[in-house]
């Protein structure tokens, strides 16, 4: 096969791969799950035009090419003496990262409801990495003072250097958490912001440490409902978990924007997974989940989808306020790479209205 007929038969292929995804996209839509843009769908950069203090413009990786290059588990760099927290660390993205971090030489503690399950993990990493230096924190972020004693079981460490906000729910029916929010907003953002709250001291004491916090694709086109924020008046479970996604970025933003301002060791990341195969997706309709498996050639498995976790945690090059995503079909699946998010996510008037609501909410304040 020459280069051009090769060119030409990866075009056809990323055209039939683009109308399986359009396809998947449609039957979403029409059940009312989360629905993924269209690969071609044009979001701005953040850091477009911009530079920073040396005049130097951030780095922006190239997205919807077949060709290009991107952040995967081979290269995150040796992580031996640094100290890592990955809530929901059992399962999915989170158990995915933690066997990585573990083979680069990491400490990982590992958020976790059950013990069981968290146990079973830590086996299961223990059983390709031996001297995997892993350890239980019992985590429940839909309780607040769960969240306060995992805290302060952390903080209890010699070190922490980067906190990764992984746990989350997706799309349950109607619930609310212990301290009486809605589910997905009380487990997805409050949930993270208490935790991170309560960990920026100790993150503080490390040079270049970091917090990542996991949004969504589903961040678009979503909003903060203040007016409902519990979903008293009207529960719609997508609706919602997009609420949710939002509320982490408009929280990662504003959080980098403060540790910036008090010129802050630690900095701020955001990313997300695409659409990745984990367990997170037991709640969505009975239809889609039976259309996963014709599709899950198209996207990330669990391990593809950590890769933009693993890049927002530990590379070098990745910047406060920066946000990771996938690289091919629509940010669906691919290498990690820097990727834009949408103007209301970028919102600081929002961000300062959610955090301060936040504030009130959890009764924790970062203080910053």
């Amino acid at each position: 096969m020459t280069g051009r007929e090769g060119g030409h038969a990866l075009a056809d292929l990323d055209t039939a791969l683009e109308a399986n995804i359009q396809a998947f996209t449609a039957m979403m839509d029409a059940v009312g799950a989360p629905a993924q843009p269209h690969a071609t769908r044009r979001v701005t950069n953040r850091w477009e035009g911009a530079r920073d203090a040396g005049g130097r413009a951030p780095r922006i990786g190239p997205r919807y090419n077949w060709g290009m290059s991107g952040f995967t588990a081979r290269d995150v760099p040796d992580q031996s003496g640094r100290t890592f927290f990955v809530t929901g660390a059992n399962t999915g993205l989170g158990f995915e990262t933690t066997k990585v971090l573990a083979q680069r030489g990491a400490r990982v503690l590992l958020g976790c409801r059950s013990e069981g399950r968290a146990r079973t993990a830590i086996d299961t990493i223990r059983a390709d990495v031996a001297d995997a230096d892993l350890a239980f924190v019992e985590l429940d972020q839909a309780d607040l003072a769960s969240v306060a004693d995992a805290a302060a079981r952390v903080a209890e460490e010699p070190r922490l250097d980067v906190l990764v906000n992984n746990a989350g729910v997706m799309m349950p029916p109607y619930q609310l958490t212990v301290d009486g929010f809605e589910s997905q907003f009380g487990v997805n953002h409050l949930g993270t912001f208490a935790l991170t709250a309560q960990l920026l001291p100790a993150l503080a004491e490390q040079p270049h440490s970091r917090v990542v916090v996991t949004s969504s694709l589903a961040h678009r086109g979503s909003r903060i409902h203040f007016d409902d924020i519990d979903a008293a008046g009207r529960y719609n479970a997508q609706d919602r978990y997009g609420q949710s996604k939002l509320a982490n970025l408009l929280f990662m933003y504003e959080l980098d924007r403060r540790l910036r301002a008090i010129g802050s060791p630690t900095s701020a990341v955001g990313c997300h997974p695409g659409i990745a195969d984990t367990e997170l997706a037991r709640h969505l309709p009975a239809i889609i989940r039976f259309a996963v498996p014709l599709v899950r050639p198209f996207f990330n498995s669990a391990a593809q989808g950590a890769w933009t976790t693993l890049m927002a945690a530990t590379d070098d090059g990745v910047g406060g306020g920066d946000y990771i995503g996938p690289s091919r079909r629509g940010e669906t699946a691919g290498p990690a790479v820097t990727v834009g998010s949408t103007s209301t996510s970028r919102n600081p008037q929002l961000a300062r209205q959610l955090w301060d609501l936040s504030v009130d909410m959890t009764g924790v304040d970062p203080g910053i």
